[in-house]
């Protein structure tokens, strides 16, 4: 979450009117993450999240993540649906830009989980996947795979701002992973982002699924890959915590034990998540404008987790030494 986008209280009000939600009493811009802007809410009825949908986001992609919250939403799941105005639309226009008022959940996103904690988002995922077992939605993962080497190719020569030799060791890196990425496992609608600060609880009880921007179909597994890689290190990626991972792995072994095949393949999936969140933040890194209202994060903080996944990988990588 972010603010790129200004939206004055007067312009806000008037939004609130096509919504049986009360008057606004205040809204105050969220700085964390780096997609959309999006503003904490509070009316006389009730708090909102109201997301406007920067330029990764595409417009053509929302009703879709919008169908995958109702169906999650319908199965129980703790995740924050739209809310529809009077006339039954979700998805509206607000300073230019497409904008959704959403259900606001309680709880709080953690910095640094216990494996409890862990145990209880890794089962959440599982039950996720479960969920969207009779979900038809399609989405082209749009940060998968295929995306990385033109992603790297985009970044360039100016990956090596941030450390000398990165283009070099990350595009050794990807021709290494080419080589062995699993295909043959299992696919279904994934959320593709599980961070901690996408996770909300209460001690140790997830409250809330949420920011569901990048979800997509692809492999299963993959999701699972991405969440042990953002939950079990330390900011700078250096302090692995091994049992915040394996909390993770058992979680989420509630719903879907692994399979030797899926557990030979992990750490190349791993692998996978630590390119693409290195390069995506690296471009941000790059291109975040100088007056947005966002947390730039560190790209290196990703491309230090490879040590873990793949420790004979970076002992030949320079900027791993």
């Amino acid at each position: 979450m972010a603010v790129y986008t200004q939206v004055s209280a007067e312009l806000l009000a008037d939004f609130l009117t096509r919504f049986d939600v009360g008057e606004l009493v205040s809204a105050k811009g969220i700085a964390e993450g780096v997609e959309n802007s999006n503003y904490l809410v509070e009316t006389t009825q009730d708090r909102f999240i109201l997301t406007l949908y920067e330029k990764r986001v595409s417009a053509g992609d929302l009703p879709y993540f919008l169908s995958l919250l109702d169906h999650l939403a319908g199965k129980g799941l703790p995740v924050p649906p739209a809310i529809k105005d009077r006339d039954g639309n979700a998805i509206h226009e607000l300073a230019g830009r497409p904008a959704c008022l959403i259900r606001f959940l309680p709880g709080v996103s953690l910095s640094h989980p216990t494996p409890a904690q862990a145990l209880a988002a890794g089962e959440a995922m599982g039950a996720m996947h479960r969920a969207v077992a009779d979900f038809e939605g399609t989405r082209e993962n749009s940060m998968g795979v295929t995306t990385w080497q033109p992603l790297l190719d985009r970044c360039g020569e100016s990956l090596d701002a941030i450390a000398p030799g990165l283009h070099a060791d990350i595009a050794f890196a990807l021709d290494d992973l080419m080589a062995t990425w699993p295909t043959q496992l299992d696919a279904c609608a994934i959320h593709a982002d599980l961070f901690p600060d996408n996770v909300l609880m209460l001690g140790d009880r997830v409250t809330g699924l949420i920011d569901f921007y990048f979800a997509c179909t692809d492999l299963r597994l993959y999701d699972l890959a991405v969440m042990h890689a953002a939950w079990s290190f330390d900011a700078t990626g250096r302090d692995y915590d091994a049992a915040v991972g394996d909390a993770l792995i058992e979680g989420y072994a509630k719903h879907y034990p692994l399979t030797d095949e899926e557990r030979a393949a992990f750490d190349d999936l791993a692998v996978g998540a630590c390119i693409r969140f290195t390069l995506s933040r690296a471009w941000d890194w790059l291109n975040t404008p100088a007056d947005a209202l966002v947390t730039r994060k560190d790209p290196l903080a990703f491309w230090r987790r490879l040590r873990v996944y793949d420790p004979d990988l970076a002992s030949l990588l320079k900027t791993l030494q």
